[in-house]
């Protein structure tokens, strides 16, 4: 017993001091971020030395960019998922409020890439906005909120697994303001709001702006945050010289650097190890991926130059191995399981669109929603109610229900109201010479929402066009379209010109089941169809001659879907596209010309493939298939140009034939096109095409293959497509040359 004790006693002496030594408080290491715009993403690339150093972050403070990297890394990204988020994002939309092209309906895709100018209509006196900036950020809000979930309430950023804090300027009475608690997307969201460029964040009786304006590296936050140790990142680059503040941007820029100069020379001084990256050469609208890769790998070189100093700061941190705080990567918030609704807040709606959209999607107190549901309601508020944009805010755990647990408060925010909308385009091709095109577009904000739109083409082809859509249901959109089409056509066989048309058409048509889904459009119904034949003038081959009768009508039921998930209209890199029509032709109802009616089937596909940064290959099969003892010439198939549909409604283009080429009834063809990007907006296009046609499946098989190609450069520019083609095919045995200017339409 004696020897036990003394034992035991010698075990305690042991264990006592190591005791003591893990209670014994490790002192404090902060990170200090600098605000710069894009040239902050150089601080993920010291983010990856810090972690590789194994030094662990208690405090992390920053502005403007500096508030973003130090806010997505506090809530749990680790350098290496930041490095992703950033490379992943299309800038252009990020920091725009443009939507991105998932969030718009191929109607709205199709009216933005036809329509060089576009403005408001606005039939009473405007309110005045409040935005105070050319972005109003929706875009980086989303992408802010996505990348800090589960952090989407009102917290205290302490409770963050880093403790966090960020700078923002209230233009008010100029003072700075720093964010302890709150929501941390909001909070970065105000800290870089870029006077004039951002709309200012308000709260109350504030006005936040970027807090470079009063200080643009924060050291003295992280001091009085307990820091005792401070790592600092500055990204700020030289001032520029007379020569190089040659716009308003670059002034502007410049006096905002000025002013972020407030308390740097001291924040630095308290700074223990100062990192400074080079950025030469970048601005804070350095956002291509070139620079993003550059940017990231500066500012890992200028931590590793800095490498000792982290070492020994590591080993003098506590006696014991200090094992870093493990960050958990978080998840998009669209990832992430839903919630049980406590409070439902539509803000800047009527009491007629909560009924609307309560209604359309069953939105209850106590039922359950995700992000994604979120999603697809802010697209029917825009869509459906006509609101120029939409957004959502989920707070879970903000209400306290009855039953004792906890729920979120979900708010559905509109913005400004769509106005009336008038767009314009032009353009020139060396066939048409010159077109113009106009729309006009009425939203009806009734109970049950509506739109008129009206369109109204000069050329060598004139069109007016009326256009009624009524939204009442989920994804139902029923319309009444009324069109009258002027047109002149030249109609070529193997080269020759065979016939010239000249033909007015007036057309009628119901969709009663037309369904929009994102990229989907789906429309089902009848249409009837006159035609005024005032014209054909016929080559002097006799086998050419046909009666055409002076007055046509069709009565037609159709079936049509079309998908677009390509991500450029003109110059796609990546997604597919497909569309599908059938069609049943008669002129009594049931019959065509006292017999069966016409049976049209036509079909298009075409995906991409990028082969590295430049290159896209683009494999495209189509074709369209008539079932009719004698086809009237008006429905006949017609292939040739470059775009489908361009002269006339069921035009396919082929690679290598100029004009318009009158063909048999059955055509099917595939076209490979070689896509390389020499610049962001430059391209060089080659189209290789092949293709069978026939009156019966049989002569498909057994006729010659006809073959073309064409070389073509393009440059995509604010008015459209801008390039000229280069082609021949075995069809014409020709060479054509096509030249463009504009939007196609």
């Amino acid at each position: 017993m004696k020897h036990f004790i003394i034992i035991l006693f010698v075990i305690l002496g042991f264990v006592q001091p190591a005791a003591g030594q893990e209670t014994q408080p490790r002192k404090k290491v902060a990170l200090v971020l600098s605000g710069g715009g894009a040239k902050g993403v150089a601080h993920i690339g010291v983010l990856k030395v810090l972690e590789r150093a194994g030094i662990p972050i208690d405090i992390i403070t920053g502005t403007s960019m500096g508030s973003i990297v130090g806010g997505l890394y506090a809530c749990g990204n680790d350098a290496m998922r930041l490095d992703s988020i950033v490379r992943s994002q299309d800038w252009s939309i990020v920091l725009s409020d443009r939507d991105n092209l998932k969030y718009q309906s191929l109607k709205e895709r199709e009216q933005h890439n036809t329509y060089a100018l576009s403005t408001s209509l606005r039939l009473k006196k405007k309110k005045q906005s409040i935005s105070g900036g050319f972005i109003i950020g929706k875009n980086i809000g989303k992408l802010l909120r996505t990348f800090t979930y589960p952090y989407t309430d009102s917290i205290d950023f302490d409770t963050l697994p880093i403790r966090f804090a960020c700078v923002a300027t209230d233009v008010v009475d100029n003072s700075e303001i720093v964010f302890h608690r709150g929501v941390v997307s909001e909070a970065m969201r105000a800290s870089m709001s870029i006077p004039g460029a951002f709309a200012p964040v308000r709260k109350g009786k504030q006005v936040l702006v970027d807090g470079g304006l009063r200080n643009n590296y924060p050291a003295d936050i992280a001091k009085e945050m307990g820091a005792d140790y401070i790592i600092g990142v500055s990204v700020a680059g030289k001032q520029r010289t007379a020569e190089e503040l040659r716009s308003t941007g670059d002034i502007l820029l410049q006096i905002v650097d000025f002013n972020c100069k407030n308390k740097f020379d001291d924040n630095m001084s308290i700074t223990d190890i100062p990192i400074k990256v080079n950025t030469e050469g970048y601005s804070t609208a350095s956002f291509t991926s070139s620079a993003i890769d550059t940017l990231i790998q500066r500012g890992e070189d200028a931590a590793m130059a800095h490498w000792d100093e982290l070492v020994a700061l590591k080993e003098k941190l506590s006696p014991i191995q200090v094992k870093p705080r493990t960050l958990s990567v978080q998840e998009p918030l669209s990832n992430n399981p839903s919630c049980r609704i406590g409070e439902l807040v539509f803000s800047n709606m009527t009491s007629s669109d909560e009924m609307f959209l309560r209604k359309k999607f069953k939105l209850e107190e106590g039922d359950s929603i995700d992000a994604e549901r979120a999603d697809l309601i802010t697209i029917s508020i825009r869509l459906d109610l006509f609101y120029q944009s939409a957004d959502f805010n989920i707070e879970r755990n903000a209400i306290d229900m009855p039953d004792g647990t906890k729920a979120a408060r979900v708010t559905l925010i509109a913005g400004e109201k769509k106005p009336n909308k008038i767009s314009a385009g032009v353009r020139f091709d060396n066939e048409e010479i010159l077109a113009l095109q106009s729309n006009i577009t009425f939203p009806i904000r009734k109970r049950l929402p509506m739109q008129f739109d009206f369109t109204f083409r000069l050329g060598k082809r004139i069109k007016a066009e009326g256009n009624w859509e009524m939204h009442p249901t989920n994804f139902l959109h029923p319309s009444v379209n009324l069109a009258f089409l002027r047109s002149e056509i030249d109609l070529f066989e193997y080269g020759a010109k065979s016939y010239n048309l000249s033909y007015n058409r007036l057309t009628a048509e119901v969709a009663p089941l037309t369904f929009i889904v994102r990229n989907f459009h789906i429309s089902m119904g009848a249409a009837v169809e006159y035609y005024y034949n005032y014209k054909l003038l016929l080559d002097q081959v006799q086998e050419h001659y046909i009666e055409l009768p002076k007055h046509e009508h069709f009565i037609s039921y159709f079936a049509k879907v079309n998908y677009n998930g390509e991500n450029n209209w003109y110059f796609p890199t990546r997604g597919s596209k497909f569309n599908a029509r059938y069609a049943y032709y008669t002129d009594n109802f049931i019959k065509l010309n006292d017999d069966i009616g016409l049976h049209e089937l036509s079909a298009m596909w075409r995906t991409n493939f990028s082969l590295g940064k430049h290159l896209t290959i683009q494999p495209m099969l189509y074709g369209r298939l008539l079932h009719c003892e004698n086809s009237p010439i008006i429905l006949c198939n017609i292939m040739g140009g470059e775009w489908f549909g361009h002269s006339i409604d069921q035009q396919l283009p082929f690679a290598g034939v100029g004009h318009i080429e009158l063909q048999w009834d059955k055509l099917i063809a595939a076209q490979i096109r070689a896509q390389y990007a020499v610049t962001k907006n430059s391209f060089i296009l080659y189209r290789f095409s092949a293709a069978q046609n026939g009156d019966t499946y049989r002569e498909v098989l057994e006729r010659r293959t006809m073959l073309g190609s064409s070389m073509s450069y393009y440059y995509n520019a604010p008015i459209g497509p801008l390039g000229m083609s280069l082609g021949y095919s075995n069809v014409t045995k020709k060479v054509y040359f096509y030249l463009n200017l504009g939007y196609v339409f």
